[in-house]
């Protein structure tokens, strides 16, 4: 446990929970320092999945603002804690070499939908929903927002959510793209969970490069990515994930990926 997230390793998947139901979970830049520990403390203890979750309410509503209020604003940098705290954690959770799954319920807001748009597979649970109210207290979208909005669902459907400030339930977030799968409330953590049980038993070194092109490549040309693609490939190749990968096709037989 760091602060208000908590920790549950269930074999080789590890969920991280931000647990604060008096604010639903508003994020504190202490919660995103510990956050950004966590996830490289369970890589390195052999986490093979990550699983992000919240509560029944809430993922997360954003940043605490009641917390972040200095007593002199003419001299407040709103944007300090950006560089300071939360893009290190949204470069962390970019840069991780496992896949994450985030398990939505209610309110996925600020830079908390931001956390939560960055995993790889976004389980939401219906009465969910997305907010980028920034502009509603004169802000911008942060967390990396005008990056993962944008790409996810367009310039349009992006700006749509971040001018108007208006809920995105979570079946039209799912029409749009913006959400993996849809589940029931209370089947969100169990999918979830076994979509990441899943994973965990995948090729690891293989998803660490899966998820580096796939990074690079929504920032690349198409022949950059061809070249990134070939890079990432040989190094697939020389891995024992690959080795065992050949065999079990050979043998027809399911693989079974080393440690």
């Amino acid at each position: 446990m760091s602060g208000e997230i908590l920790t549950e390793r269930h074999g080789a998947v590890t969920v991280l929970r931000l647990h604060d139901p008096a604010t639903m979970n508003a994020l504190t830049p202490q919660m995103a320092r510990g956050l950004n520990a966590l996830l490289q403390q369970e890589v390195a203890a052999g986490a093979r999945a990550i699983v992000l979750a919240g509560g029944e309410r809430a993922f997360s509503t954003g940043a605490n603002l009641k917390a972040a209020m200095p007593r002199d604003m003419a001299s407040f940098d709103v944007g300090a804690t950006l560089e300071e705290d939360y893009n290190p954690l949204m470069r962390a959770i970019r840069d991780l070499p496992v896949p994450l799954v985030s398990a939505v319920q209610g309110a996925v807001a600020g830079v908390g939908a931001s956390i939560a748009l960055a995993c790889d597979i976004i389980v939401a649970g219906r009465s969910a929903y997305f907010l980028e109210a920034f502009a509603r207290i004169g802000l911008i979208p942060d967390g990396g927002a005008t990056w993962l909005l944008t790409r996810a669902v367009g310039r349009v459907r992006a700006m749509e959510m971040m001018l108007l400030a208006e809920k995105l339930p979570a079946e039209r977030a799912h029409d749009w793209g913006l959400v993996t799968r849809l589940a029931e409330d209370d089947a969100v953590e169990a999918v979830a969970m076994e979509i990441a049980q899943t994973l965990s038993r995948g090729p690891r070194r293989s998803y660490a490069l899966i998820r580096k092109a796939a990074w690079s490549a929504a920032d690349s040309s198409f022949d950059e990515a061809l070249q990134t693609e070939r890079q990432l490939q040989k190094l697939a190749g020389e891995t024992p994930d690959f080795a065992e990968g050949l065999a079990a096709f050979k043998e027809k037989r399911p693989a079974v990926f080393p440690e």
